[in-house]
C-alpha cells in the first residue's frame, strides 16, 4: 500500500480523496435531494429572520403598535417550526445518508480485497486493513453525515447572508468582503496541515491496531513465552505514538478554530462600529444595522464553524485516501478479457513446462526455475526436497496465486493464464498442512468447501473423512461452535475437517501439503483412511515432508534448489543413491532409533 506522500502532493490533493464518495451518494439520489431541500428550508428560514427584526425595530417600535409586535411575534413562533421540522428532516437525511454510504463503502472495499492476489498480502498486513475497514470508514460516516450536512448548511447560510449583507448595505458589505481573503486564506493553509497530520494519526493508530490483532491471534505463543510485559510495553509505546499524533491533529484544528472565531469576529465588531457612525449620522436606520449585523453574525458564525468542519473532512479525506488505495490496488492474477474455457469434462492432466518463478517480495532469488513435469488424469505424484526447495511454490503456481515469469502450466490442455482463475481453482481442493478453520460451527467449517451444500451432504463428506465420530461427541454436535482457528479441536480433529472440506468440494484434483506430518500416532493413521479415501479418483499431487506417506504414490519427484533433481519410485530412488536417498536414509533409521529406544 502507498506510503504517506510529501508535502507537495499533501497540497496538491487536499480534500481530493473525498470526491471517490461521490459515485455513493449519487446511489441515494432521493436521500441527497431531501437531504439538499431541507438544508435550503432551514436556510432560507432563518435568513428571513432579521428582515423580521427590521421591520419590528423600524415600525413596530417606532409606531408603539403592540398589535404590530404581535403579529411578529406570532410569526417567528411560525418560522421557528419550520426551521424545527427542516432540521429534523436534515438530520434524518443525512445521517441515514451516512450510515448507508460507509456500509457500501465497507462492503466494497471487504470484496475488493478478497480478490487481490496473494502478493498483495505477502507486504500488507491484515490488522491494518482491518483497521482501515473499521475506524476509516467510521471517520467517513461522520464526514458524509453530520460534518458534511453542517458543512453544506453554513455554506447556504453563509453565502445567503452575504447576499443579503450586500442587499441590505452596499457600503458596509464592502469592508466586510474585503477582510473574506484575509480570513479564508490563512483557513486552506491550516486545514492543509490539519489534514497532513490527521493523516499521520490514522496511520499510526493502524499501526497500532496491527499489532494487537497479531499478538492477539498469537496470544497462546505469546503466554507460553512469558512476553506478556514485552508485547504490553510495545503496544504501549505505539498507543503513545498514535495519541501523540492524534494529539497534534487536535492541536492544529485547535488553532485553526481560534484564529477563524477571533478574525471572523473582530471583523464583525469593525462593521458594527462603522454601522453605529452611519446611524447617527441618519444615513442608516437602526432596523437596518440591526439587520445587517444578524446577517454578519450569521456569516461569521458559517464561517467559523466551517473553520471547524474544515478540520473533520480534512480527517475524513485522510480516510478516504487510505480506503481509495485498497481500492486502487490492483489483483496482480486477472482473468483475460475473453477467458478460454476449460474442458467441460474434468480430467485432472497437469503439465509444467520449463517453469520460473520469483516472489515479488524476493525478485532476486528464484523460487522455481526450469520446472518441467507432467502428471497423468488419477495419478498420485509425491514432490519431495529439503526445505525452500520449492513445493509450496509448486501448489501456489496450480491454484494461480501467482503467474511464472517464463514457462507455462497447463491444466487439462489449458494454459492456466487463458483460463478464468476462478473456474481453475474450482477444480482443484486442497488439505493444506496449515488448516485454516472459522470461528464457526462444524457443519459451517466443512460446508466452505462446496457452498449451498445440503446438511445431509455435509455429514456424509464428514463420515467419509472420519470427522463425525469426534463431531457427535461434541456439545451441539454437528452445530458445535469450535472457536477461533478452531482452538477447542485437536490437530487431528482439524486435519480431518480440512479432509471433510475437500471431499465435500469433490474436484478432480487434490493437493495434498503434508497433511500428517504433526500428528501423533493414532491421529495420522486415522487422517491418513481419510485421506485415501479422498484421494480415489482423483489427480493428487502430495508434499510429503515426511517420507513414509510416498511410499504408495506412482511416482515421487525430487525438488532441490527450485528444480527437479530426481525422478522415480521409492525403490528406484533409494538405488540411485541420491538425495531422496539421503532424506530417506536419515528418517527411516532416525524413526527407528526412536522406536528402538522407546521400546527399551
Amino acid at each position: 500500500m502507498a506510503d504517506i506522500s510529501g508535502d507537495a502532493d499533501e497540497r496538491r490533493r487536499s480534500l481530493k480523496p473525498l470526491r471517490r464518495l461521490f459515485p455513493y451518494l449519487t446511489r441515494y439520489r432521493k436521500m441527497v435531494i431531501g437531504a439538499v431541500i431541507s438544508l435550503a428550508v432551514a436556510a432560507a428560514t432563518t435568513l428571513a429572520l432579521p428582515l423580521a427584526v427590521r421591520r419590528m425595530i423600524d415600525h413596530g417600535f417606532s409606531a408603539s403598535d403592540s398589535s404590530f409586535i404581535a403579529e411578529y411575534f406570532g410569526m417567528l413562533v411560525v418560522m421557528a417550526a419550520v426551521l424545527a421540522a427542516a432540521s429534523a428532516c436534515r438530520y434524518y437525511f443525512v445521517i441515514t445518508l451516512g450510515e448507508r454510504v460507509v456500509a457500501d463503502i465497507r462492503s466494497d472495499v471487504f470484496s475488493h480485497v478478497t480478490t487481490l492476489s496473494p502478493s498483495f498480502f505477502d507486504t500488507a498486513q491484515s490488522g491494518e486493513i482491518v483497521s482501515r475497514l473499521a475506524a476509516d470508514t467510521t471517520q467517513i460516516k461522520s464526514a458524509v453525515g453530520a460534518t458534511a450536512s453542517v458543512a453544506l448548511r453554513n455554506v447556504i447560510l453563509g453565502l445567503g447572508a452575504v447576499a443579503m449583507m450586500v442587499f441590505t448595505s452596499p457600503k458596509l458589505s464592502g469592508l466586510v468582503i474585503a477582510a473574506i481573503p484575509v480570513i479564508v486564506l490563512p483557513l486552506v493553509a491550516f486545514g492543509r496541515s490539519v489534514r497532513r497530520k490527521s493523516r499521520l494519526a490514522q496511520d499510526t493508530l493502524a499501526n497500532a491496531t496491527a499489532y494487537a490483532s497479531e499478538q492477539i491471534g498469537a496470544v497462546r505463543t505469546l503466554q507460553a513465552f512469558t512476553n506478556e510485559r514485552l508485547v504490553t510495553g510495545r503496544f504501549s509505546s505505539a498507543v503513545e505514538a498514535a495519541f501523540e499524533a492524534a494529539r497534534a491533529s487536535i492541536f492544529a484544528r485547535s488553532f485553526l478554530t481560534f484564529f477563524a472565531i477571533f478574525m471572523i469576529f473582530s471583523s464583525v465588531v469593525a462593521v458594527l462600529w462603522f454601522g453605529s457612525r452611519d446611524v447617527l449620522e441618519g444615513t442608516l436606520s437602526p432596523g437596518t444595522l440591526g439587520q445587517f449585523l444578524l446577517y454578519s453574525v450569521f456569516a461569521a458564525g458559517a464561517l467559523g464553524a466551517l473553520s471547524e468542519v474544515w478540520g473533520e473532512l480534512a480527517q475524513a479525506a485522510g480516510a478516504a485516501e487510505r480506503l481509495t488505495e485498497i481500492l486502487a490496488e490492483k489483483p496482480a492474477i486477472l482473468a483475460p478479457a475473453v477467458p478460454q474455457p476449460l474442458p467441460a469434462k474434468a480430467r485432472g492432466a497437469i503439465s509444467f513446462d520449463d517453469v520460473s518463478f520469483s516472489y515479488p517480495a524476493r525478485p532476486d532469488r528464484a523460487a522455481v526455475h526450469g520446472l518441467s513435469f507432467q502428471v497423468k488424469p488419477g495419478e498420485t505424484v509425491a514432490i519431495v526436497g529439503p526445505s525452500g526447495a520449492g513445493k509450496s511454490t509448486v501448489f501456489s503456481l496450480i491454484l494461480r496465486f501467482y503467474d511464472p515469469e517464463t514457462g507455462r502450466i497447463v491444466i487439462d490442455g489449458v494454459d492456466v493464464r487463458e483460463a478464468d482463475p476462478i473456474a481453475v481453482r474450482q477444480r482443484i481442493a486442497i488439505v493444506p498442512q496449515d488448516v485454516t478453520i472459522f470461528a464457526a460451527s462444524a457443519r459451517d467449517n466443512i460446508g466452505f468447501g462446496r457452498p449451498g451444500a445440503s446438511e445431509a451432504e455435509i455429514e456424509a463428506a464428514a463420515k467419509d473423512a472420519l470427522a463425525d465420530e469426534f463431531i457427535l461427541k461434541l456439545e451441539k454436535g454437528y452445530d458445535s461452535q469450535v472457536g477461533e482457528r478452531g482452538v477447542t479441536l485437536s490437530g487431528g480433529q482439524r486435519q480431518r475437517v480440512a479432509i471433510a472440506r475437500a471431499i465435500l468440494r469433490d474436484a478432480p484434483i487434490l493437493l495434498l501439503d503434508e497433511a500428517t506430518s504433526a500428528l501423533d500416532a493414532e491421529s495420522e493413521t486415522l487422517v491418513q483412511m481419510a485421506l485415501e479415501r479422498l484421494m480415489q479418483g482423483r489427480t493428487t499431487i502430495v508434499i510429503a515432508h515426511r517420507l513414509a506417506t510416498v511410499l504408495k504414490a506412482d511416482r515421487i519427484l525430487v525438488m532441490d534448489g527450485g528444480s527437479i533433481v530426481e525422478e522415480g519410485t521409492h525403490k528406484s530412488l533409494v538405488a540411485k543413491g541420491g538425495i531422496y536417498a539421503r532424506l530417506a536414509k536419515l528418517q527411516f533409521e532416525t524413526g527407528a532409533s526412536a522406536f528402538r529406544g522407546a521400546a527399551e
